[in-house]
């Protein structure tokens, strides 16, 4: 990372941004981030939303598999992320959602 950043350094990610909104406006809104920290990637971000994740991971095409799993919080959420090569621009995809604590029936524990 470069102290020197300037907007034109970014170029690459808010173009992959502009060609995933005019490709992809019909999908559900992310939360986006652009870095200088890492001025390569653009990031989605879904909250609560695991479905609009996975309908952006199908619209990327990236495979299930490339996806990984994990739980954060003690396992009470659970965190989906990919990365994909876009317009030039590192994607990366990531979905939280809260894990649902099983209901018990009839006094089991």
């Amino acid at each position: 990372m470069s102290d020197a950043l300037t907007l034109d350094d970014l170029a690459v990610p808010l173009r992959g941004l502009r060609l995933l909104a005019a490709d992809f406006g019909h999908l559900s809104a992310p939360s986006v981030q652009v870095s200088s920290v890492y001025p390569e990637r653009l990031e989605l971000t879904f909250y609560d939303d695991l479905p609009g994740f996975e309908a952006w991971r199908e619209a990327l095409g990236i495979a299930p598999d490339a996806v990984t799993y994990r739980e954060q919080s003690d396992g009470r959420t659970r965190v989906l992320r990919t990365t994909v090569d876009y317009a030039g621009a590192v994607v990366r995809l990531t979905g939280y959602a809260d894990i649902v604590a099983p209901v018990l029936v009839g006094g089991a524990a």
